[in-house]
C-alpha cells in the first residue's frame, strides 16, 4: 500500500513561534489529537545544549495554523547521575484512560562516547498540558542482550496490550571524526502495563549494510495490516550530507516481521534550498478525520522547525 503525501510545508517555524529558551531545533514532533486541535510535542535545545520537551497546538482542520505554544519546558532534567540528567527528547504520546502517557529518551553525557541514553515515562492528568515523571529510572534500558542502548520508543495500545518499537544500539563506529557515531536498528517489545517489557531479539528492518541506522518507527494498525514509516541514514556523512536521514516504509502482518519497501514511503525531499531538501527525519503518522497526517523534521534534525504532510484523499 502506497500513501501519496501532499506537503503543507514548515507548519511550526522555530524562528516565528519559538519561545526565548528555544535556541535551536524543534525535533521529533509527536502529535496528540483533541477535538479542536492537534498538540504536537517536540524537543528544543536550550542555550546550554540541553534538550527539553515542549508543545505547539495546531488547528485540527488546518495544521498550518499555530494556536498556542507552551511557554516553559514540560519536564525537568534528572538530578546528577540519573539517566536523564543531560536532556529529554520526546518519543511518543497518546491518550490512555483519563491520562496522557509520554515516553521520552533521557540521556547522560559521557567520555568515550558522546552520550548514554534510555527511555523514561511521564504522565499527565490535565490533558497533556503538564507532566510528572512516573519514575526516576528508565522503563526501557540496555540489557544483557542489548548492551549499548535502547531509545526512541514508539508505544501504542494494540488490543489489550502495549507494543513498542524502539532503536537498539548495535555499535559505536569510528568514522574518523571528532566522536564515535552510533549505529542502531529497530526492535519490538510488548507489555501488559507499559512499564515492564518483553523484547524480541529479531530486527524489524534489516539494514542494507553494517553502517545503516534505522529509528523513529511510527506504526499504525488498520484492517489487519501494520504500516510503519521510519527514517534511515548512513554513518559517514549524515549531518545534511549524502548519508542524511530519509523516510522509509514497511508493512507487517503481526508487527514483528516486516517487509521493507522504501519506494512506497510516498514522500521525497524538497527542492534545492528548501527546509527539507537535505534531510527528512523522525516521521510521526496519525489518522485525523479520515486522512493520514505525517509530522516530520527537515534539514539539521529540525533546525528550522517541523513540517506536516497529509495523505491524498
Amino acid at each position: 500500500m502506497t500513501t501519496h503525501w501532499r506537503k503543507l510545508g514548515l507548519v511550526y517555524s522555530l524562528r516565528e513561534h519559538g519561545r526565548p529558551w528555544m535556541k535551536s531545533r524543534a525535533m521529533s514532533p509527536q502529535p496528540l489529537l483533541f477535538s479542536d486541535r492537534i498538540r504536537v510535542y517536540f524537543s528544543a535545545i536550550e542555550e546550554t545544549g540541553t534538550s527539553r520537551i515542549s508543545y505547539a497546538d495546531l488547528d485540527r482542520t488546518d495544521p498550518t495554523v499555530v494556536l498556542d505554544v507552551a511557554d516553559e519546558p514540560l519536564l525537568e532534567c534528572g538530578s546528577p547521575g540519573l539517566f536523564d540528567d543531560s536532556g529529554t527528547i520526546v518519543n511518543s504520546v497518546f491518550h490512555h484512560d483519563d491520562k496522557v502517557l509520554l515516553y521520552y529518551t533521557g540521556y547522560n553525557r559521557r567520555v568515550l562516547v558522546p552520550w548514554s541514553n534510555a527511555v523514561g515515562l511521564a504522565i499527565s492528568e490535565d490533558g497533556g498540558r503538564s507532566f510528572r515523571k512516573a519514575f526516576r529510572s528508565p522503563v526501557l534500558d540496555r540489557s544483557t542482550d542489548e548492551p549499548y542502548f535502547a531509545v526512541s520508543a514508539t508505544v501504542i495500545k494494540d488490543g489489550g496490550r502495549f507494543r513498542v518499537w524502539y532503536a537498539s544500539g548495535t555499535n559505536w563506529l569510528n568514522t574518523g571524526g571528532k566522536a564515535l557515531e552510533p549505529v542502531y536498528v529497530i526492535k519490538h517489545g510488548e507489555s501488559e502495563n507499559g512499564i515492564h517489557w518483553r523484547r524480541d531479539s529479531s530486527v524489524c528492518i534489516p539494514p542494507v549494510d553494517a553502517e545503516e541506522s534505522t529509528v523513529s518507527a511510527s506504526v499504525i494498525h488498520t484492517d489487519g495490516l501494520y504500516r510503519m514509516w521510519y527514517c534511515f541514514r548512513g554513518s559517514r556523512d549524515f549531518r545534511n550530507g549524502s548519508d542524511a536521514y530519509r523516510i522509509g516504509y514497511a508493512e507487517s502482518d503481526d508487527g514483528v516481521a516486516w517487509r521493507r519497501d522504501d519506494m512506497r514511503a510516498g514522500i521525497e525531499p524538497g527542492p534545492p534550498g528548501s527546509w527539507d531538501a537535505l534531510m527528512q527525519a523522525y516521521p510521526s503518522v496519525m489518522e485525523v478525520d479520515d486522512r493520514l497526517m505525517m509530522f516530520y523534521n527537515g534539514n539539521g534534525f529540525g533546525a528550522e522547525g517541523f513540517g506536516c504532510a497529509v495523505s491524498d484523499a
